[in-house]
């Protein structure tokens, strides 16, 4: 038996989970995608027994869930079903990585209490497998610790997020060009997020759903000021006025659940981040 094993360690915060882990001394198995794929149950057949399972492993990119529906509810609500079935088997722990899954919020900060209302297919997967973490915590006694993440950004993002996108267009542009200004998220360093999955191993049994953000939101405008301030350089900020599909006007987490459960609070806020970023990227 193994301490733990993380789906998706192939991918941005999978890979650096596992780096995190084996540092603190956690024998791990990693699962990447080159093994096989999570929505089919042969998968999860040949795997050993671990005492915790980091279900990270799933489709991500909202604007691809538009257009590629069945993938993102086969990788994510799928998925995630044979990964409970496993840890039924083997009498192990689930930590689940979900999303931002409450729409417009009704308020702010937003609690977990709060209505969920997905406004994108990539939340409503998420959504439909927490979904299936509380049935199985209710009816099968799987722990299960869910962690909805807020707005990840770090070292080795994928351009297609916004701020390794800025950050190439102030090293490589002219301007800096955006589509709209306004909209706010609550932005968490990678690091705190890593911090925060290695302190879920040790909840107590139940079904524990958590938001994990900053506490705090920044503008795109903001983020693009405090880049062009890290970078030393003023270029000229061009934005299409034009407003996204199903638009959020501003995201910013109640983290109060984190700190009581998980004895979790962020310690590294966005200026500091975009620091590390703008060194090692």
């Amino acid at each position: 038996m193994v301490d733990a094993i993380v789906t998706g360690a192939g991918g941005f915060l999978g890979r650096r989970l596992v780096e995190r882990l084996e540092r603190a001394g956690v024998d791990v198995l990693a699962l990447d995608r080159t093994q096989g794929d999570i929505s089919e149950e042969r998968l999860w057949q040949d795997l050993p027994a671990a005492r915790t399972l980091f279900h990270l492993a799933g489709r991500t990119f909202v604007p691809d869930s538009w257009t590629q529906g069945p993938s993102f509810t086969a990788a994510n609500v799928l998925g995630t079903q044979h990964a409970l079935n496993w840890c039924k088997r083997h009498k192990a722990k689930l930590v689940f990585a979900s999303a931002y899954v409450y729409g417009v919020p009704e308020r702010l900060p937003i609690h977990e209490s709060d209505p969920v209302k997905p406004n994108n297919p990539y939340a409503l997967s998420k959504y439909l497998a927490e979904q299936l973490c509380e049935f199985a915590v209710t009816y099968e006694q799987i722990p299960v610790v869910v962690l909805r993440l807020f707005n990840i950004y770090g070292v080795g993002q994928r351009l297609e997020f916004l701020i390794p996108t800025l950050l190439h267009q102030i090293r490589t542009k002219q301007e800096i060009q955006v589509m709209d200004l306004s909209p706010r998220r609550d932005y968490v360093f990678v690091d705190d997020v890593l911090s925060a999955f290695a302190k879920a191993m040790d909840v107590a049994e139940g079904y524990h759903c958590i938001n994990i953000g900053s506490g705090t939101s920044y503008s795109v405008q903001e983020i693009i000021d405090i880049l062009q301030k890290a970078a030393g350089t003023d270029l000229p900020v061009v934005s299409s006025c034009a407003v996204r599909r199903n638009e959020i006007p501003d995201v910013r987490a109640d983290i109060t659940r984190a700190r009581a459960v998980l004895g979790w609070q962020p310690e590294w806020d966005l200026p500091a981040g975009i620091g590390v970023m703008m060194k090692e990227s």
